[in-house]
């Protein structure tokens, strides 16, 4: 819900009406319903609403608590707001609307920012405060809800997209060339760089503080995932009793709305398991299906198309079904409007997300997502399993950070990119990062197989997830669209961390027994096993046919490693080997050639190289040579 703005000048200069509104029009696509600003002399805030809840105009914002001392913007939805309305109500608090916004306001008055730590939800918040002259930022314990910054020459300027702050006049876009050698390591961002120079995000579960005396941003973090205090003793039957409890609950607070509320429908349980708790709270569920074209498709990617397991469900629920039928063409019209969505370069083909939350859009403003449940359940054993019997930390590391280098592993760079480039980049620095995520929780120990699984669901929901939620905000609010994310609640995360391994993986005990000399035999398990989210599944039996409960894990994604080959190579080329191709002034043209012809010719799937470049292309158009992209 929503989009935020804002500029604080802390040399006292006063912040203009126009300033503000420039950064908010950037991201009118956030909030189509309403617009709002608040001045206070060299502080400004603005806001674009998407009504969720309280539609009428008491729900406008910026907010201010009624004791005055506080004023907000805020992007997102608080699913604990009305017990904390009790709450508050109960020491005197009065409430002039039913949103969860007032109960942040309120909150902040009664418990100054320390509340931000007691919201169950996904929120990016910015709070001013009338009396100390403060600026508070904060951000959910998940990093669902973007928040971007610049602080430059005693100008903060902050929102929740990074088009806004290239509004302001103290900001000049330029390309970050460290964010960039990590995007074409991970194809991802671990640190809270961008690849814009000098625009941060506000890390997850942080809170930052801005007065006039603030040299440099310092976070405080105030909460981080704990997989370190597994229940050994839980019994598989507890664990999946009290997952389903909590699942039903996360998806109940989740379902609160004064808009209709949909659900995105695959064909695997995550998604469908929803779908399924959703119908329960609404007459009748919108949901919404992508499938792909596959009269071109071979190989693997002839499964991709999930639109019959996604029917058996809808037919299930009796739910008002809808379908986006996508096909190798799409990427061409799509890609640069995405792009300019995204910004932020993430994880991903994720033209087909662009085309969902759209189809969606026309008949919700709120959609549920499945996104959280592999990370937390442990969905992806094929990559625990490479690492599980690592001798210690360094040779977890070492295993590990091969798997993750998903685009282009650090010796080959010098290929990459240009030698301007490659001389400014320093070339561990992936490696550094990398091992940084997980040297940041000091709890981690790397001793047993189940210490080196936990490991790995620390490290992919610190770094894939945020990913993923950040390819979702943006590409469904390009479209006006809530999602939100039943996974994501405190209390089921809280219990999911506790789950021991062997209740989530079923065939870790087998897996050890493996002989580790037979010829090929762990490899090839390693990379086959499709055995995790074992409670997760057991969990809904009672929700889902049991034909999507077993159905092998798939990713949602366009068969793309075949339209490559087929009616895209020609676009490929023409985007990436033309005279006029733009980000050849950083990456290595005869490289990008050479890899076209390796996936073109099957010698190798570069499917994930080739999207990442293509995105790269159009970044390198939109923000740096200004090209229109709704007119390409």
């Amino acid at each position: 819900m929503c989009g935020i703005a804002g500029i604080f000048k802390l040399n006292g200069e006063p912040v203009t009406h126009q300033e503000v509104k420039r950064m908010t029009d950037a991201i009118a696509h956030r909030g189509p319903d309403g617009e709002g600003v608040f001045l206070d002399h060299n502080l400004g805030l603005g806001h674009r609403r998407l009504s969720i809840l309280d539609v009428s105009a008491r729900g406008s914002q910026p907010m201010a608590s009624k004791n005055g001392e506080w004023v907000i913007v805020f992007n997102g939805c608080i699913y604990n707001f009305q017990s904390l309305k009790i709450e508050l109500q109960s020491k005197g608090h009065v409430f002039n609307s039913t949103t969860d916004t007032e109960v942040i306001s309120e909150g902040l008055a009664a418990y100054g920012p320390s509340f931000f730590e007691r919201l169950n939800g996904m929120f990016a918040v910015a709070a001013w405060n009338t009396k100390t002259k403060q600026i508070w930022l904060s951000r959910d314990r998940f990093g669902v809800k973007p928040l971007y910054y610049t602080f430059q020459k005693g100008v903060l300027v902050f929102a929740s997209e990074a088009k806004a702050i290239l509004t302001h006049q103290s900001y000049s876009v330029a390309l970050n060339k460290d964010a960039l050698n990590e995007y074409f390591t991970f194809q991802n961002l671990f640190t809270y760089q961008t690849l814009f120079k000098g625009i941060y995000q506000l890390p997850q579960a942080n809170t930052i503080c801005v007065d006039a005396t603030t040299t440099e941003i310092k976070y405080h973090s105030w909460w981080d995932y704990d997989f370190s205090k597994t229940n050994e003793h839980m019994s598989f039957e507890d664990a999946c009793g009290e997952t389903e409890r909590l699942f039903k609950q996360a998806v109940a607070r989740q379902m609160v709305s004064d808009v209709p509320v949909g659900s995105y429908l695959s064909g695997g349980m995550d998604s469908g398991s929803i779908a399924v708790a959703a119908s329960s709270h609404v007459p009748r569920l919108y949901t919404f299906t992508c499938g792909f074209d596959m009269s071109e498709v071979t190989g693997v990617e002839a499964n991709y198309d999930e639109r019959r397991d996604a029917e058996l469900t809808a037919n299930y629920i009796k739910s008002e079904h809808y379908e986006q039928v996508m096909n190798a063409g799409d990427l061409r019209w799509s890609l640069p409007k995405l792009v300019y969505h995204l910004e932020d370069l993430r994880v991903g083909m994720s033209y087909p997300n662009y085309y969902i939350s759209r189809l969606a859009s026309k008949f919700v403003k709120v959609c549920l997502q499945g996104t959280g449940g592999d990370e937390l359940f442990g969905g992806y054993p094929w990559r625990y399993y490479r690492v599980f019997q690592s001798l210690n930390r360094q040779d977890y590391f070492d295993q590990y950070y091969g798997f993750w280098q998903r685009l282009v592993k650090d010796e080959d760079k010098t290929s990459l990119f240009q030698p301007s480039i490659y001389s400014q980049i320093q070339l561990d620095e992936p490696r550094n990062i990398f091992e940084r995520v997980f040297l940041f929780n000091n709890k981690l120990k790397y001793d047993t197989p189940e210490q080196h699984i936990n490991n790995s669901l620390y490290f992919e929901i610190k770094t894939f997830l945020p990913g993923l939620f950040l390819v979702g905000d943006k590409l469904a609010m390009a479209h006006g669209l809530e999602e939100r994310f039943p996974f994501m609640d405190n209390d089921l995360v809280d219990f999911g961390m506790t789950v021991p391994v062997k209740h989530k993986l079923g065939n870790l005990e087998h897996m050890k027994r493996i002989d580790e000399n037979k010829a090929g035999g762990k490899k090839k398990l390693y990379t086959e096993h499709d055995d995790g989210k074992n409670v997760l599944r057991k969990a809904m039996q009672g929700f889902l046919p049991e034909n999507i409960i077993n159905r092998k894990k798939q990713g949602f994604s366009a068969p793309d490693e075949s339209w490559y080959r087929g009616e895209n190579a020609a676009y490929m080329k023409e985007l990436l080997l033309h005279k006029k191709t733009v980000s050849s002034e950083f990456i290595n043209p005869t490289f990008v050639e050479q890899i076209i012809h390796e996936h073109i010719d099957q010698r190798i799937n570069h499917r994930l190289l080739l999207w990442s470049l293509m995105n790269f292309e159009w970044w390198c158009r939109i923000f740096l040579n200004n090209e229109k992209p709704y007119e390409s």
